[in-house]
C-alpha cells in the first residue's frame, strides 16, 4: 500500500532522517517508535508531503508521489493527525468535521454517522468551539476530521500524549475496528510502548534518523525494542 525507499531528510544542512525504508499494508499498524528527536514527526511529514526529500522514493499503490504536493496526497486518500492535534480552535466541532470536505467529491461531502458511534462525545458538542474541549475531546475531534475524508492510509503522531488512559482505551479501539475493516492502512508513530506493542502488526525502530529494527512485531524481542525507547 505505501512503500518508503531509502529516503533522507535535510533541514537545511541538519539530516534529519538517512536512508529509511519500510512498507504499510493495508489492514495492518505500523509502528514507529524510537526516542525524542530521531526522526519519526519528520517521517510522517516527509510522507504527506509536508517536508520535502532530498533523496529517495515514496509511493502509494505503485504510484510514486515523492514529489506531490500534501493536497494532492489528501485526494489520492492520504490523511495525517499531527502531533498537538492542531484542530481550528475558533471554529465548532462541526466546522472542524467538514474542513475534511476539502480533498472529497461534491457527492461525498458530508460526515459519516459513523464517526459518531466511534466517538459519541462529538455528536453532542458539534456546536461548540475546538478550543473549549479538553485535550482528550480535542484528539478525538483531531482523529474524526481525517477520517472524514475516508482515508486509504491514516498518519498518527501520538495520539496518547497527554491524554487520559480511558481516551487511550477509546483511540485503542478505534484503530482496532478501523483495520478489522480491511481497507486503511496505518502508520502510528508513538513512545508509550504498550500501546503500540497491543496494536502493531509491524514494528520500524528509528535511532538518529535511520531504521535501527523492522519487522513484523512477533518477531522482534520486545526487550529490544524497549532499549531502544529509554533514554
Amino acid at each position: 500500500m505505501l512503500s518508503v525507499r531509502n529516503i533522507d531528510l535535510h533541514y537545511g544542512a541538519s539530516q534529519a532522517l538517512r536512508d529509511v525504508g519500510f512498507e504499510a499494508r493495508l489492514g495492518e499498524v505500523t509502528c514507529v517508535l524510537g526516542r525524542n528527536g530521531v526522526g519519526k514527526t519528520s517521517l510522517l511529514s516527509a510522507i504527506m508531503g509536508l517536508r520535502k526529500t532530498s533523496r529517495g522514493q515514496i509511493a502509494f499503490n505503485d504510484q510514486d508521489v515523492t514529489r506531490k504536493p500534501a493536497h494532492d496526497r489528501a485526494r489520492l486518500g492520504f490523511a495525517y493527525v499531527p502531533q498537538g492535534r492542531d484542530i481550528f480552535s475558533q471554529l465548532t466541532v462541526e466546522e472542524n468535521l467538514r474542513t475534511g470536505f476539502a480533498a472529497l467529491a461534491r457527492n461525498q461531502r458530508h460526515v459519516p454517522e459513523q464517526l459518531f458511534e466511534y466517538f459519541p462525545v462529538l455528536k453532542d458538542m458539534l456546536g461548540r468551539r475546538g478550543g473549549d474541549l479538553s485535550g482528550g475531546q480535542q484528539q478525538q475531534l483531531a482523529i474524526a476530521r481525517a477520517l472524514v475524508t475516508r482515508p486509504k492510509l491514516l498518519l498518527l503522531d501520538e495520539p496518547t500524549e497527554g491524554i487520559q488512559p480511558s481516551i487511550i482505551k477509546l483511540i485503542q479501539r478505534v484503530i482496532e475496528s478501523l483495520c478489522d475493516q480491511g481497507d486503511i492502512a496505518i502508520v502510528l508513530v508513538e513512545q508509550y510502548f504498550d500501546f503500540a506493542h497491543d496494536l502493531a502488526d509491524r514494528i520500524v525502530v528509528l535511532d538518529r534518523g535511520a531504521v535501527v529494527l523492522d519487522g513484523r512485531k512477533n518477531d522482534l524481542d520486545g526487550a529490544v525494542v524497549r532499549r531502544h525507547l529509554t533514554v
